[in-house]
């Protein structure tokens, strides 16, 4: 049996801190299924078998399953159930793989997938104090990075920031500073050449910020990308965790807020639900 992915929609991608970060995660992520329910007005919603989300954080408003809030919010029947997987980076990748199984193991027949983040809103954490009147609590920013680390695994295996272990990757397989700007310079041309081309058009949808006065604010365009990015630029730029290390601020990953989803049909809801496959996931594996 075939997995089809049958339709897409994300919302733009937002700066830290940026136009996105009025928005509560659980809301964000229900904007993207709403989207899809409205671009696929035939489908009967309540067929939907599973929402699969990732998500890396869940230490704030994505807590207690995500998938299933966003799945009640965007307005699905509430027989539909959801479930959210972290496989850090790969979360939202990773409940596309799971959805695709799910279909092609005639599980399942429709399932919606995708992931959020909302890295500008998430919390500050303190542990329970150990003790009475314990003054030695420490607060943990969860934004990135580890919190409440276990001292045997920080022994056996290190407890690196994704910034770091970029840095250590580069070292063990020798990717010069040089390639990583070049890299992230193409990455931003590309973005500008389909900004431009109007590529993003069909994929994004708009979120509306509600404003105290007047009408909202309309955030309809990636935030992230800075047009006009190039390697010399970037060249400049001070090293994210030490001066003679490669992983800058402009060949990294963005700390940012934003959702997607797909919609993954199987052969026979392809069929009793009118739509229209684009492509077919033939398999996923981790390493």
């Amino acid at each position: 049996m075939d997995a089809f992915i049958c339709d897409g929609v994300r919302t733009p991608i937002g700066r830290y801190g940026g136009a996105l970060s009025s928005v509560r995660t659980d809301d964000l992520a229900a904007i993207p299924i709403a989207a899809l329910m409205a671009r696929q007005p035939q489908a009967d919603w309540s067929q939907v078998d599973d929402v699969i989300l990732g998500a890396a954080n869940q230490a704030g408003e994505d807590n207690r399953n995500v998938a299933r809030m966003a799945a009640l919010l965007a307005g699905l029947p509430v027989e539909v159930p959801g479930t959210t997987v972290n496989r850090l980076c790969a979360s939202g990748l990773d409940a596309v793989g799971m959805a695709a199984r799910a279909i092609r193991a005639g599980d399942q027949d429709l399932v919606i997938a995708g992931g959020v983040e909302g890295m500008s809103r998430a919390p500050f954490v303190m542990p329970k104090a150990t003790s009475a009147f314990s003054r030695a609590n420490a607060v943990h920013d969860t934004t990135i990075g580890w919190r409440f680390v276990n001292p045997r695994m920080n022994r056996a295996y290190g407890t690196h920031s994704m910034p770091e272990t970029a840095d250590n990757v580069a070292a063990d397989f020798g990717i010069a500073r040089v390639d990583q700007d070049a890299f992230a310079a193409r990455s931003q041309a590309r973005w500008e050449a389909a900004q431009a081309a109007g590529v993003f058009l069909e994929e994004i949808v708009a979120v509306e910020i509600p404003q105290r006065k007047g009408d909202p604010v309309v955030v309809d365009t990636d935030e992230h990308p800075r047009p006009g990015t190039t390697a010399e630029s970037l060249a400049r730029l001070g090293g994210v965790n030490g001066p003679e290390l490669s992983v800058r601020a402009g060949n990294e990953s963005g700390v940012n807020d934003g959702a997607a989803d797909l919609l993954i049909a199987g052969e026979a809801a392809v069929t009793a639900e009118g739509v229209t496959p684009i492509e077919r996931i033939v398999g996923m594996a981790a390493a």
